[in-house]
């Protein structure tokens, strides 16, 4: 699953990115997932202005399907996950994130220090 910052950092080809990371994307043996979360997250960024992107908003549903990411809906399932997690992290749209991939059994695709202190595979 990729985090919200590495989404962006790979569709903008961002030097950011790590080469750990963009290794394990290109990776044909894995499957590149964002969450829901992550493109709420962007729209919500965008609209209160605390975000700019080099490319359209609008684009993003192509170049997200052009890469062959999928897009991982949120499940109740997924809610019931954030119930158990401790709050380490209080950012929401982490929350999520970290739940659904928990949940999936997921590796995460992040440089977040934070990620580390929950039970999933981090990535970066």
């Amino acid at each position: 699953m990729l985090d919200t910052h590495t989404l962006i950092w790979l569709l903008e080809g961002d030097d950011n990115l790590s080469e750990n990371a963009r290794k394990a994307i290109e990776n044909p043996a894995n499957t590149c997932v964002v969450s829901i979360a992550s493109l709420w997250e962007i729209a919500i960024k965008i609209n209160i202005g605390k975000l700019t992107m080099k490319m359209p908003y609008q684009a993003l549903s192509q170049l997200v399907w052009e890469n062959g990411i999928e897009i991982l809906p949120i499940h109740f399932k997924h809610t019931l996950g954030l119930l158990a997690m401790p709050l380490h992290h209080r950012d929401p749209f982490d929350r999520i994130l970290l739940a659904q991939a928990i949940t999936e059994k997921m590796a995460v695709v992040s440089r977040d220090e934070n990620f580390y202190l929950y039970e999933v595979q981090v990535i970066w």
